[in-house]
């Protein structure tokens, strides 16, 4: 299941994000992990989160995100739920190539029965018609 939060930049996006990974970790069904671009919400995570900066790792493309997201299913089977906090800030592509991504990351979501939670800075009427369907 992918859900995608959109809205413009400042209108509590990544808190909401924030509070829902930290009752994520209260149900204890599985491991959560928070993808951001920056440590900015580190504090305010419950320590149970796994929290991923992506500026350590230099990521800008598409397929290197993807892998990125394999690299971190691999290393943990017990993966319940991972949010992507500002998708648009990490990932420096077309906006209409997006559907790859999301095709990518339905086939992870399925295939390891994993929940995806994304925020992207922008209004419903901004957002690629390939996100649509998963737009909370």
């Amino acid at each position: 299941m992918i859900h995608v939060f959109c809205s413009k930049r400042g209108s509590g996006k990544t808190k909401k994000l924030i509070n829902l990974a930290n009752e994520k970790t209260m149900i204890g069904r599985g491991h959560v992990v928070y993808i951001d671009d920056d440590r900015g919400p580190l504090c305010q995570l419950n320590r149970g989160v796994r929290f991923i900066a992506t500026s350590d790792f230099n990521l800008k493309k598409l397929e290197e995100f993807y892998g990125f997201l394999c690299g971190v299913l691999s290393e943990d089977y017990d993966i319940d739920t991972i949010f992507i906090d500002g998708l648009f800030n990490i990932v420096k592509e077309n906006l209409q190539d997006m559907a790859h991504l999301f095709y990518a990351i339905e086939k992870l979501s399925e295939e390891y029965r994993v929940n995806f939670y994304i925020s992207v800075n922008g209004e419903k009427e901004e957002i690629p018609e390939c996100m649509m369907k998963y737009v909370a």
